[in-house]
């Protein structure tokens, strides 16, 4: 399995989350992030940034009610 470097964003308004996703997108070129959201809008919002900057994406919702968005290049 693939390290991921893990993104809390939960709990944060939008464009917040999106801003941390890219923050460690940044940091971590090339490496594959797990970010959690608190909403359905932060998922998608995270979700269409990552596309377009390259990454597959999939998303699951989270036992607490969260959701954990999986990028990889």
């Amino acid at each position: 399995m693939t390290e991921r470097i893990l993104v809390d964003a939960r709990g944060l308004s939008c464009p917040q989350p999106v801003l941390e996703t890219k923050k460690a997108a940044d940091a971590h070129a090339g490496k594959a992030l797990e970010v959690l959201v608190s909403s359905v809008t932060s998922r998608e919002n995270v979700s269409r940034f990552a596309r377009g900057q390259g990454f597959r994406v999939s998303s699951e919702a989270t036992p607490e009610g969260d959701f954990r968005v999986l990028l990889d290049r």
